[in-house]
C-alpha cells in the first residue's frame, strides 16, 4: 500500500496514528468488532485512539491489506477476501479472522506465495 493509500487511515493530515473509525469503515465493521478484535473497550476506539492495542491492531490490519491488494491487484477485492473469503490453508478462517488472532505474519507469507504464484 503507498503512501496515498495509507494516507486515507490517518487520524488527521499529520497524525502519526490511524483512525479506528476510518478503517472500521473502509472495512464495514462496527466499532464494537474493532474494539473487541483490539481487547479494549468500545470508548477507547475515540477516546484513546492512539493506545498501543488499538494502534497495534489497526497496523495488522493495514498490513494485510496491503498484501492482499498486491496479490489480488485491487483493493476492493482485496477488502472483501479479508472479511469473507475463508482460507483453506488456516482451517476455512477469513484473513481478519487470523488477524483477531494474532497470526498476521501467516496471512502476509500466505499472501506473497500467492503473489510470486506459488499458491492460489
Amino acid at each position: 500500500m503507498n503512501v496515498m493509500h495509507m494516507r486515507a487511515f490517518l487520524e488527521s493530515p499529520g497524525s502519526a496514528f490511524l483512525s479506528p473509525t476510518k478503517v472500521a469503515s473502509r472495512l464495514s465493521l462496527q466499532l464494537q468488532e474493532l474494539a473487541d478484535s483490539a481487547h479494549v473497550h468500545r470508548n477507547t476506539l475515540t477516546a484513546r485512539p492512539q493506545s498501543p492495542k488499538v494502534q497495534e491492531l489497526l497496523r495488522a490490519i493495514l498490513r494485510v491489506l496491503s498484501a492482499a491488494t498486491e496479490a489480488f491487484g485491487d483493493q476492493d477485492v482485496a477488502l472483501s477476501w479479508m472479511r469473507n473469503e475463508p482460507v483453506s490453508a488456516f482451517r476455512h478462517k477469513t484473513a481478519l479472522d487470523l488477524v483477531r488472532e494474532g497470526r498476521t505474519e501467516a496471512v502476509v507469507i500466505y499472501l506473497e506465495s500467492i503473489s510470486v504464484g506459488f499458491i492460489g
